[in-house]
């Protein structure tokens, strides 16, 4: 309750009738300015539709100017919970900044924090993706060094991906396999990244990804072409509180040790 308490406060600074008043040009409030914020709650108050019929009975319609003071000066205390009193004033404000009650605005915060999880989530498991592309790219850059080292921070040691994309590397380092990155020759780009499930210690994720390699090897100069649009699947999850990837469907996968 306290979030909700201190969110309160800041939406009535942020709100426009506040903001282009005297107030907005205060930086630290006086009595005389709680009573111009008094008066700005009750001409609002007065329109809205909230208060109008029995409920305005019930909790009035305007704030004093001391209660007002109070609640911005005073920090909040847990007894505050049960004082009716002081639920009526935030159900008051909460109209004032244009929610049906004290409850809605509730909800409001905790829908708006979720869909900022929601976001973070997403933001991250995203990143995850363009981090493995980009260190896969840099891993077939090392090409002959077998370098799986690399992904040690992004795909779980001992998962079934690992495993399997280190046997195809692996094949192509042992017959020499370099990637010719001069010019921009080789590149590659992911897009369109969703996620397809979103379980609290398992995420998948679907890929759009192009990957346009042109591999030489040795010294025969023999050239082999790598030029793919598919969709991927991520399977990532979280052992031990840490997310990686476990493991990954790339319907392409190893067609160049077949090719050879």
């Amino acid at each position: 309750m306290k979030t909700i308490y201190n969110s309160i406060r800041d939406e009535v600074v942020k709100h426009s009738k506040v903001k282009n008043s005297v107030l907005g040009n205060v930086n630290e409030w006086k009595r005389s300015h709680y009573i111009i914020l008094s008066e700005i709650i009750k001409d609002e108050l007065s329109e809205a539709e909230e208060l109008k019929g029995g409920k305005k009975f019930e909790i009035g319609n305007t704030i004093s100017h001391v209660t007002l003071q109070r609640f911005f000066e005073n920090d909040y205390q847990d007894k505050t919970h049960n004082d009716l009193r002081f639920l009526k004033t935030l159900d008051k404000i909460c109209i004032f900044l244009g929610y049906k009650d004290l409850n809605a605005y509730i909800q409001f915060v905790k829908e708006k924090k979720q869909e900022k999880e929601n976001d973070s989530d997403h933001a991250f498991l995203t990143k995850m993706v363009y981090d493995y592309c980009a260190t896969v790219f840099e891993f077939y850059k090392n090409f002959p060094n077998h370098k799986t080292e690399l992904f040690k921070e992004l795909v779980f040691d001992g998962s079934p991906f690992l495993e399997r994309a280190s046997q195809f590397s692996k094949e192509l380092c042992d017959r020499d396999f370099q990637l010719v990155t001069k010019n921009n020759r080789s590149n590659y780009e992911v897009f369109d990244i969703n996620i397809l499930t979103d379980g609290p210690d398992k995420k998948v994720l679907e890929s759009q990804e192009f990957w346009n390699l042109l591999f030489k090897v040795g010294e025969t100069g023999e050239e082999h072409f790598v030029n793919q649009l598919n969709t991927q699947i991520y399977f990532i999850r979280k052992i031990n509180n840490v997310w990686k990837i476990w493991d990954n469907y790339n319907p392409d996968a190893g067609r160049l040790n077949k090719k050879i």
